[in-house]
């Protein structure tokens, strides 16, 4: 393994490298110890590197020990059959067969092109998967294809409560929208509707660091949870108040109740001990470009308003204005040469997870 340059802080030169590669190897071996074909390895493996590239830790090698313990329990399948139980010309319905959540949505993102194609809007929902990790990657899924792209997902655990209330009834619901640009990077936003996701305050509690205040909240009193061993005694507060409390509740019905999928109370969580199949609901929307605007007049235009919006007046002390997407090609790009951060407390529990699967460990990897 290599370390960061001497030119990056003290902690960040402490944290190993791994080369995406070796990363990836990996991945697909524990995956295929947990009974994956190995094409449907490789898929999630890309997946979960994916959001490892591209900045979003908690939802690539972090996720591992989870997948694995439900691989081997059998609360996800890792040989579903994801089939289409209701098609029309614009819409569709995936079942998932209980599998991985990267395979089923990797399945929808490309059937919604499909559609998308032919009708100019394609917009298909999933029940009976499971956790995805990055929503940013099906939405980018129509980019290659010159198409908008739009996930959401009703989480597989809740978090929050509804605003005012203290019981965890709403996942942190992420809504992600991917939008093609020319020469710039294209646009792309992935956000949860909590102020601070569940990777994000996993990562804490994984790392033993104290959380900032508003992320959590204390049941009985509404006081700050700080303590992330402390977070099933609260629940995570929404973005933007009860406007994220809101567009929780709006994703949810949309991916969970639309769909024959759970919501609200039904929604278990699926890192508990197993105790009967989950529903998770998502869905993934593609739109032509080509069926509103030429896309290369679409793209210029991206472009230009990318352009004003970063190159606009600035606070004192802001050195930039970012424009979402513009962030995920640079840490793709540095990550892609000098590899993936992993700090020793991940790779020693990914390590363990290697070991419970009988493969050579993360660490004798680099």
């Amino acid at each position: 393994m290599k370390k960061v340059t001497a030119s990056r802080s003290t902690r960040a030169e402490s944290i190993p490298r791994i080369p995406a590669a070796t990363l990836r190897a990996f991945l697909e071996d524990a995956l295929r110890a947990c009974g994956l074909p190995e094409a449907d390895a490789g898929t999630v493996a890309g997946a979960m590197l994916e959001a490892d590239l591209t900045g979003s830790d908690a939802h690539g090698v972090f996720r591992l020990a989870t997948y694995a313990r439900q691989l081997k329990r059998g609360v996800m399948n890792p040989r579903a059959d994801i089939r289409v139980v209701e098609r029309s010309a614009a819409t569709a319905l995936v079942d998932g067969d209980h599998g991985m959540g990267h395979l089923v949505m990797t399945y929808a993102a490309k059937l919604a092109v499909e559609l998308a194609r032919q009708s100019g809007a394609g917009w298909v929902g999933a029940r009976r998967s499971n956790h995805a990790g990055a929503g940013a990657i099906y939405a980018a899924i129509p980019l290659a294809h010159g198409m908008i792209g739009i996930y959401g997902a009703a989480s597989s655990v809740n978090h929050m409560a509804p605003w005012g209330g203290t019981e965890p009834l709403l996942g942190t619901n992420p809504i992600a929208v991917a939008i093609p640009a020319g020469e710039e990077a294209p646009v792309i936003l992935d956000i949860a509707t909590s102020l601070a996701s569940n990777g994000a305050i996993r990562t804490h509690e994984l790392e033993g660091r104290p959380m900032p205040e508003g992320w959590v909240q204390n049941r009985a009193d509404g006081s700050p949870i700080t303590d992330p061993r402390r977070i099933n005694e609260g629940t995570y507060l929404p973005m933007g108040g009860y406007k994220g409390s809101g567009l929780s509740i709006i994703i949810g019905l949309l991916a969970g109740a639309l769909n024959g999928a759970a919501f609200g109370r039904e929604i278990r969580d699926f890192a508990a001990p197993a105790g009967g199949a989950l529903n998770v609901g998502q869905f993934v929307i593609a739109l032509d470009v080509a069926r509103f605007i030429a896309p290369d007049l679409f793209k210029a235009e991206v472009d230009r308003h990318v352009r004003e919006l970063a190159s606009s007046r600035r606070l004192p002390g802001v050195d930039a204005i970012r424009v979402p997407g513009q962030g995920r090609v640079a840490r793709r790009a540095e990550r892609e040469r000098h590899g993936v951060p992993l700090n020793a407390a991940l790779i020693a529990q990914v390590d363990e997870v290697a070991n419970s699967l009988a493969i050579a460990p993360l660490s004798a990897r680099a």
